[in-house]
């Protein structure tokens, strides 16, 4: 479902990581805290730091669109419309200071996580 670019380019900058699975789930537990501290901001009228959160979001999420193997069919087509959706909404969340949006961005990775874990436990 995903290519072992990131994975390999975090090699290659000697960043250990188990596995490129260990990868994504890590990348999504980053949405998941970038998004609660961007949440923080907003409730602490902190723009700068709304705005630095939100983006770390948004890129981590860039990134697994681009390490995405397209050639995984419907899975792969159905994550790559989610993940700029997700986009869209963190950036709507963050022109309208909106947590509901967060929320719903976060929501989305738990049942990702919590799904991409299931997925590595069964084929491991």
């Amino acid at each position: 479902m995903y290519s072992n670019a990131a994975y390999n380019i975090y090699n290659q900058n000697n960043v250990s990581i188990e596995s490129p699975e260990k990868l994504v789930e890590m990348m999504y537990e980053g949405v998941l805290r970038f998004n609660a501290q961007a949440k923080k901001a907003i409730k602490d009228e902190n723009q700068t730091k709304k705005v630095y959160w939100i983006n770390r979001s948004i890129a981590v999420i860039v990134e697994l669109l681009a390490v995405l193997d397209k050639s995984h069919g419907d899975i792969a087509l159905y994550l790559d419309g989610l993940y700029n959706y997700q986009i869209q909404l963190l950036s709507y969340a963050n022109i309208e200071n909106n947590t509901h949006k967060i929320d719903e961005v976060s929501s989305v990775f738990k049942g990702l996580l919590e799904a991409w874990r299931e997925t590595v436990d069964v084929a491991h």
